[in-house]
Order: C-alpha cells, then sequence, then structure tokens
C-alpha cells in the first residue's frame, strides 16, 4: 500500500523528539505539511532541521508553543488555522507512588495529557467537518487499559484519551472525519536504555538487554522487545491517511500484544 498525503497539513504535538518526532517524519514521507510543536523555539528549530535532513523534500512548519495553556493553543490555530490531520501526541509522564501524588500532579497530568487535546480538538475538528475530510488521532498507551501501581495519574490520563477519542468521533459522525485513539506499548524513547540497565546486566548488548527486560519485567509482551517510535508512527500515518477512512471510534493497538486482551 502506498500512502498519500500530499496536499494535507498535520500537526504533530509534543514532536520535537520520541514518538511525536517518528510520526512527523512518516506524515513528511508521505507527502504531508507537517507543523512540528514544541514549548520552546531552539526545541522546536533543532527538530525541524533533524526532520528536513531525514526527509529532505519536507514541508515542515514550526510551531513553538506550550498546548498545555488557552494561550499556547491560541498562539498554535493563529500560526496554523486549518490542519486535516491532527496527532494529539502532546504527553508527561512519571513515576510516583499512589498516595503520594497530590491534587496539583493530578491536574498537571489532566491538564497537559487530556485538555491539551480537547482544547486542539474543539479547535479544529468543526473545519473539518465543513470540508468533509479530517483525521484525529490520540496517541494513549497500553497504562489506559492496564493502569500501572506506580503511575495512576498517567493511566488515568490515558484511560481519558480513550473516552475523548470515542465521544468525539460521535460528534464527527457521518462528516468524513474519522478520530481514533492509538494505545502505543512499551516504547524504545529518550532516556528508556539507561532506565533498562538500571534493571538488567550492564554488559549486556542493547538488544539482549532489552529482551532480558521484557521477559524479567514486562513478561506480558507477545513481542518480547521495546517498539520502535517507527512502528508507532506506522499505524498513525496509514490511520492519516484515505485508506483508513472505514476506522473511526477505535482504540487501535500498536502494542506488541502488551494488553492481555482480545478487545481494549
Amino acid at each position: 500500500m502506498r500512502v498519500e498525503l500530499t496536499g494535507r497539513t498535520a500537526l504533530v504535538t509534543g514532536s520535537t523528539q520520541g514518538i511525536g518526532a517518528a510520526i512527523a517524519a512518516g506524515l513528511a514521507r508521505a507527502g504531508a505539511t507537517v507543523a512540528v510543536n514544541g514549548r520552546s523555539e531552539r526545541s522546536v528549530a533543532a527538530a525541524v532541521k533533524r526532520l528536513r535532513e531525514e526527509v529532505p523534500d519536507a514541508e515542515v512548519v514550526p510551531v513553538a508553543a506550550d498546548l498545555s495553556s488557552d494561550e499556547g493553543a491560541a498562539r498554535a490555530v493563529e500560526l496554523l488555522p486549518e490542519v486535516d490531520v491532527l496527532v494529539n501526541n502532546l504527553g508527561i509522564f512519571e513515576s510516583r507512588p499512589a498516595l503520594e501524588i497530590s491534587d496539583a500532579e493530578w491536574r498537571r497530568f489532566f491538564e497537559v495529557n487530556v485538555l491539551a487535546a480537547v482544547r486542539l480538538t474543539r479547535a479544529y475538528l468543526p473545519g473539518m467537518k465543513e470540508r468533509g475530510w479530517g483525521r484525529v488521532q490520540y496517541i494513549a498507551s497500553d497504562s489506559a487499559v492496564a493502569i500501572p501501581a506506580e503511575m495512576i495519574h498517567y493511566g488515568m490520563s490515558k484511560t481519558a484519551l480513550l473516552a475523548v477519542s470515542r465521544g468525539f468521533a460521535k460528534e464527527a459522525a457521518g462528516s468524513g472525519v474519522t478520530v481514533n485513539s492509538v494505545i502505543a506499548g512499551p516504547t524504545h524513547t529518550g532516556g528508556v536504555e539507561d532506565f533498562v540497565y538500571e534493571l538488567v546486566d550492564r554488559e549486556l548488548p542493547w538488544d539482549e538487554a532489552q529482551r532480558a527486560f521484557m521477559r524479567e519485567h514486562r513478561p506480558q509482551s507477545l513481542l518480547q522487545r521495546l517498539i520502535e517510535p517507527e512502528e508507532i508512527a506506522n499505524m498513525v500515518v496509514y490511520l492519516s491517511s484515505p485508506l483508513a477512512s472505514a476506522t473511526t471510534g477505535g482504540a487501535v493497538r500498536v502494542d506488541g500484544g502488551y494488553v492481555d486482551a482480545i478487545l481494549p
């Protein structure tokens, strides 16, 4: 299959690194004009430079804005009044014992991981519906279904995204706009190698180390290795395309079989 997105504009939130950067690159390869987002001008400029090196003919728009605030969302919409593809990838995570999570932390995780996506959907979905075509996606996590005991505030926020996605899919019903969430499993992103080597033998080569980590600490994974960001991006690019026109209201799993269930 060839995914063709020439003439479409995509905004990928939190796309200066990790899964977001891989999604931006995948959409650019498919021909879309891609808006790269981060909080600072410096991080966005560096990400745009890397993307143009990776995809030399990429059409890239820098969007430096903190999307966890009303002001940041308004700035993004000012810079980019219309988008055809909105990928809500922005998110934060951290470990914290359940009884030590403060009210402020609960609010922060909901604000960044959920409300930022809601604001942008509210801003861009009406235009998509009017034009009769659009794609909205939310990058969720296996933690939305298998709530991790060490970060239930993160799990809560990702569960909320599944509900948000399904609800907005109903709002978009019959309009030619699809709305989906993508459940990502344990992924090889920045800093994860240090985390893995904290738990397994540091003398092991990386490929062996990650497999040992998955066997010992994530045994429910059927893939038995970490997922590469590009593998998440492949699903997002497909869902962004005309080929996925009948997929909406779904929670599509790219979790390596981590969630032990037939349905999410």
